[in-house]
């Protein structure tokens, strides 16, 4: 019976594509060939409904125990297994889930200020032409409002980067030697030094990896007439994907984000003004993370002398991320 011995539980936007393929380059480590496989988030099929998109990435899930098994059935004896679904730290339930089935798990947490998180997320669907909204702080200021409706966790860019909240759940649950949290900017400016920290905490050899691949860099589309009439068709495919059998929906959706992000820039930094506007959403739960964690997140609340993802620019051919389903061609492919 595989399960794995370690997730990647968070947070969304933080690199965790990155570090998932960073681990998979070492020998003793055998990560889940479908990225974000999101098993622990229902009990059952997972909804049928949600926001521009959603029914197209909830067909994605994998869902049921024995394909969720199957992901891991290839790993070498000796190997530690794991897997990468960033949405496990921000889900109560899925802690629960995860506490039943394998108590003895290791979390790898990673934090990042929650105002750039919570930017990156916004530009990664407005890119892909399904936020309708031309601005974070309206789109954030619309959460309730969209979480009320049913819409997927990946559209509550508040919510998502309460940390605070999320760890001292789990840690209710999960004794604090279980939990590896530590910031984004480590992946950033420490790839090597971090790497080795994750691998320590995994008990396996240090010195093996010394760099983060550039893997899901986010585009940031121009507002203009034509984002506006390609969006309009990706919304428009996403919802008629949703009465289409299989992953047809997908496929009719990727040449549309495509066209979107081809002429697309790095995503572009926050003025101080917009961080003004939404670190209030975040300064209690900051103060609560520092409580949990007994470490200093007060730059949060702060101006940045820099912003930005992971690795800047988006490397000439690469796309953004689609989580949830074996790359083509991967000899480990599972059968949906």
């Amino acid at each position: 019976m595989p399960l794995p011995d370690f997730l990647i539980a968070g947070a969304p936007k933080a690199g965790t594509t990155a570090l998932h393929a960073a681990l998979q380059r070492h020998p003793e480590l055998y990560l889940s060939p479908v990225k974000e496989p999101k098993f622990f988030l229902t009990d059952g099929p997972p909804p049928t409904r949600g926001g521009p998109g959603d029914v197209q990435t909830y067909r994605e899930h994998v869902w049921r125990r024995e394909d969720y098994e199957a992901l891991f059935a290839a790993a070498p004896p000796g190997t530690r297994r794991g897997e990468a679904t960033p949405f496990y730290l921000y889900d109560r339930a899925a802690h629960r889930r995860i506490r039943e089935a394998v108590p003895h798990v290791r979390f790898v947490v990673v934090l990042r200020d929650p105002v750039e998180r919570a930017h990156s997320n916004w530009t990664h669907l407005w890119s892909a032409g399904l936020e309708p909204i031309g601005d974070v702080v309206r789109a954030c200021a619309e959460e309730d409002r969209r979480v009320a409706a049913g819409w997927a966790h990946f559209w509550h860019y508040v919510r998502l980067g309460r940390y605070g909240e999320q760890l001292a759940h789990l840690f209710t649950l999960f004794p604090r030697e279980q939990v590896l949290a530590f910031r984004y900017r480590d992946l950033v400016d420490r790839p090597a030094a971090t790497l080795d920290r994750i691998c320590a905490f995994l008990g396996v050899r240090q010195g093996l990896l010394a760099e983060v691949p550039r893997e899901n860099v986010t585009a940031h589309p121009d507002a203009g007439r034509r984002h506006a009439l390609l969006s309009a068709a990706a919304r428009a495919g996403a919802l008629a994907g949703r009465f289409l059998p299989g992953r047809l929906g997908t496929a009719l959706a990727e040449p549309i984000e495509g066209l979107l992000q081809r002429r697309g820039d790095p995503r572009r930094p926050l003025t101080w003004e917009q961080r003004q506007r939404l670190i209030p959403y975040f300064a209690d739960d900051v103060e609560l993370l520092q409580r949990v964690t007994g470490e200093d997140f007060g730059d949060w609340l702060r101006p940045r002398d820099r912003s930005g993802g992971l690795v800047g620019g988006r490397p000439p051919g690469q796309r953004q991320a689609r989580n949830g389903r074996v790359p083509p061609g991967d000899p480990r492919r599972v059968p949906g």
